[in-house]
């Protein structure tokens, strides 16, 4: 394409665009490409054969391979997939190779368009250390940096960081002087895993502190958008959960202070195209200010679109993707800035555990589904599998409502009545979180959010009842699966003595004994209910004088139950358990698919080790996970071994006690 860049003005339209990158965020693109009439190229690695995003675009370009290093980390084979496509144009989404600076230089080398910053604004932010000396020249208010090798303390709490990637990966708090050289090391190395650089830096940990990021917009014609703030101070493993826009409690003047140092910070580096500024805002020094009237201070910039754009696009009515396109082509930013509008929320649904240590989650989404009225951003299809190569994020579900808690309330009600049936998700979290106290006054907008509160969000008492809708869900399911195996319809005609089925539900098992004949429903431990209707995929209960729907969808032996007293997923169990199932005491087991990246230096079998003393680390689904001791005792056994491959339930390693 001739005049291929970095969106200078007088640039040919762009006519086929191909997405470097996958699941959400390449659906998220190929729609704005289709509203705008532009084709549409994916690519795809082995693992993402049959993903939907590749089912949607018009063209697909294979990259032999499964892992994100063979695949969509490789530029060269992405290069020459847009030129074997015939696409005029790149764009990288987020995350694998949208802020490498040789990667966009690699596209316009080329011949194509690239759909992001120049090159050299992407290199002035690609390193956290460098980034903070070029903003503190341009006056961006900054914390300063600390000297591991000098620290005190009287400094601590301290904070580890990767100086290249994000998401979390390279990041540690430490509180203890005694560990900061084991953090160091280990940030270091997950780093150099994640992002190929090692590099890492120490600052210090501002406690109770929010994060709140502006999103900009710059063209090639000097206009620099500044399009509000988000608040994203609600994470786990420091990576996102739930984020808002407008950050909530902003004094003006604080807000101001944000929008300025953003555009600051833009200028600096001659920015295009959408970006994000993070800033890190503190609590106030003493008792005598409010939660929100701290100061700001720059935390890097990302030089692409971030995976929470949509709360900025639903309050201000625009598609940044579009705006994106437009600026690579040379077209100018529109004259007026337009007027934000409400408030909008957005959740991310992950598949994992949250009581399980965030542990990702893996296997078919049999089915995903949100109510109408709000936006649903997803990966996935219905049957789709979560793949143990990616991030375990299903989807964004979106609210946008004239006010805060209007939304909030919106977002809750949307997740609780979603239908997700397939992997452990955090669906039951997020609705908890939204519906928190501290969340719902916006009071505890704070990133150590979970940490004072994991254990009343993952806890029973946290449902609601959750007895009696795990039980009711038991009964439903017990009910349905009787239907659906008898050519009777589940009644008998002769007396005989109950039917007996039993589930596991949130560690709980749940053992129903009830009969079903002509003259209805008589189960133990449910006193008063009546049986309303009955089918293998829905059962009506008058619960109490009050009609209750459960709607059913068994697959193997998991049973989802979804009800006005919320979703459940039961595990039906055998009537007679295999004795032979047993386990080695002291035996460490995978708890998820993945790869043994690292194992403790000198480790041996017949070695001494202490309850918690790290042993080995599992990578997977991008995220790195420490394999510990049990208890004090002896290593009878180490089967792991670096490189291995391991699924759910590999013996890793045995502490005999």
């Amino acid at each position: 394409m001739a005049g291929a860049g970095f969106g200078a003005a007088g640039r040919t339209e762009i006519r086929s665009i191909l997405v470097a990158n996958r699941g959400e965020i390449a659906r998220r693109i190929f729609r704005t490409c289709r509203e705008l009439g532009i084709a549409t190229v994916a690519v795809y690695s082995d693992a993402d054969t049959d993903a939907a995003h590749v089912r949607e675009a018009d063209g697909a370009v294979r990259l032999p391979g499964e892992t994100p290093a063979d695949t969509y980390l490789r530029g060269e084979l992405i290069v020459q997939a847009a030129l074997t496509a015939g696409a005029d144009a790149i764009h990288p989404g987020y995350g694998f190779l949208s802020e490498s600076s040789a990667f966009a230089a690699a596209v316009a080398e080329a011949g194509l368009v690239w759909i992001g910053p120049p090159p050299a604004a992407i290199e002035a932010m690609a390193s956290k250390t460098r980034a903070k000396e070029l903003m503190a020249a341009a006056g961006v208010p900054l914390l300063a940096p600390v000297d591991p090798a000098a620290a005190t303390a009287g400094q601590l709490p301290l904070l580890v960081k990767a100086a290249a990637g994000g998401g979390g990966r390279g990041m540690r708090i430490v509180r203890e002087l005694a560990l900061l050289a084991e953090e160091l090391a280990s940030a270091r190395a997950e780093a150099a895993a994640a992002f190929g650089d090692g590099e890492v830096f120490v600052e210090p940990y501002v406690e109770g502190g929010r994060h709140v990021e502006v999103q900009v917009l710059a063209d090639a014609h000097g206009a620099v958008w500044t399009l509000g703030t988000r608040d994203c101070s609600l994470q786990r493993r420091h990576q996102k959960v739930i984020e808002e826009a407008p950050a909530p409690g902003l004094p003006d003047a604080l807000r101001d202070t944000l929008h300025r140092a953003a555009a600051q910070a833009a200028r600096a580096i001659d920015y295009r195209g959408a970006g994000t500024v993070e800033f890190l805002v503190s609590p106030p020094a003493s008792g005598g200010g409010t939660p929100t009237s701290g100061r700001a201070y720059f935390l890097e910039m990302n030089t692409r679109l971030q995976v929470e754009h949509p709360v900025t696009e639903e309050i201000y009515r625009l598609d940044l993707v579009a705006l994106q396109i437009g600026v690579a082509e040379g077209r100018p930013l529109p004259a007026t800035l337009p007027e934000p509008h409400g408030h909008a929320v957005e959740a991310r649904l992950y598949a994992e555990d949250p009581a399980a240590g965030w542990q990702p989650q893996t296997g078919t989404v049999h089915r995903i589904g949100v109510p109408d009225g709000v936006r649903l951003d997803s990966g996935i299809t219905d049957g789709d599998t979560v793949s143990i190569h990616y991030d375990p994020m299903l989807a964004k579900v979106i609210a946008w409502a004239p006010t805060r808690a209007e939304a909030v309330r919106k977002l809750a009600g949307a997740l609780e009545r979603a239908r997700i049936h397939g992997p452990v998700t955090n669906r039951d979290l997020l609705v908890r979180s939204l519906r928190h106290p501290e969340f719902a006054a916006a009071t505890g907008l704070d990133t150590g959010f979970y940490d004072r509160n994991l254990d009343t969000l993952t806890g029973t008492d946290a449902a609601g009842a959750a007895t009696t809708g795990d039980g009711l869900s038991a009964l439903a399911a017990a009910l349905a699966d009787a239907h659906g195996r008898s050519r009777f319809g589940g009644f008998r005609n002769v007396p005989a003595g109950p039917q007996v089925k039993s589930y596991a539900c949130a560690g709980t098992t749940h053992e129903v004994r009830y009969r079903l004949g002509r003259a209805g429903l008589t189960a133990e431990d449910f006193p008063g209910i009546r049986l309303l209707r009955l089918a293998a995929d829905q059962v009506v209960l008058d619960v109490d004088g009050l009609r209750r729907t459960f709607a059913v969808a068994r697959y193997g032996d998991r049973v989802h139950v979804d009800s006005p007293l919320g979703a459940r997923t039961l595990t039906a169990l055998p009537r007679f358990p295999d004795p032979t199932a047993r386990t080695e005491p002291g035996s460490l087991l995978a708890p998820m698919p993945g790869t043994v990246v690292r194992i403790a230096d000198g480790l041996a079998e017949g070695d001494r080790v202490t309850a918690g003393q790290p042993l080995l680390w599992l990578e997977a689904m991008k995220m790195e996970h420490k394999i510990t001791a049990p208890a004090a005792g002896t290593l009878t056994a180490l089967p792991a071994r670096t490189g291995q491959q391991v699924e759910v339930g590999t013996l890793l390693a045995v502490v005999t006690d």
